[in-house]
């Protein structure tokens, strides 16, 4: 009995790994992936673009645009060191595509967001925001 137990624990779990393998991951599905979202105001047939995301070639988000019936309202674009997931610097833009803000950021070791600067479009220093994790 525990041998056939043991026998149908050990499928379960190679059948589990080998679906698991041809389940793209989420950034996997994100690779060069453009997402539109188009709204369509009540009492109309015509939609609009409302937002516009951006991945790069390794499923990381580069480029966000946010739409009013003006056009552009605000854009955000996101910048990473090398093969890293990490977002290390996001820009905020303006309706007229200049820099409102800029944000830099630092991690821990395990990967959780360590600190935030906000920097204004010159350069100067606006605010620091540190991060605390506390468990439960």
């Amino acid at each position: 009995m525990k041998k056939q137990i043991l026998a149908i624990v050990a499928m379960c779990f190679i059948v589990g790994t080998a679906w698991s393998q041809d389940i793209p991951t989420k950034r996997e599905r994100k690779k060069n992936l453009v997402i539109k979202e188009w709204n369509t105001r009540a009492g109309s047939t015509v939609p609009y673009l409302d937002n516009v995301v951006t991945y790069d070639e390794l499923g990381r988000k580069i480029e966000e645009i946010e739409y009013a019936s003006y056009g552009q309202k605000k854009r955000t674009t996101y910048s990473y060191e090398g093969n890293n997931t990490k977002c290390t610097e996001q820009v905020e833009y303006n309706d007229k595509n200049k820099p409102v803000r800029i944000k830099q950021f630092e991690y821990n070791e395990d990967g959780t967001r360590k600190l935030q600067k906000n920097y204004r479009p010159n350069g100067k220093l606006e605010s620091i925001k540190t991060f605390e994790y506390t468990y439960k």
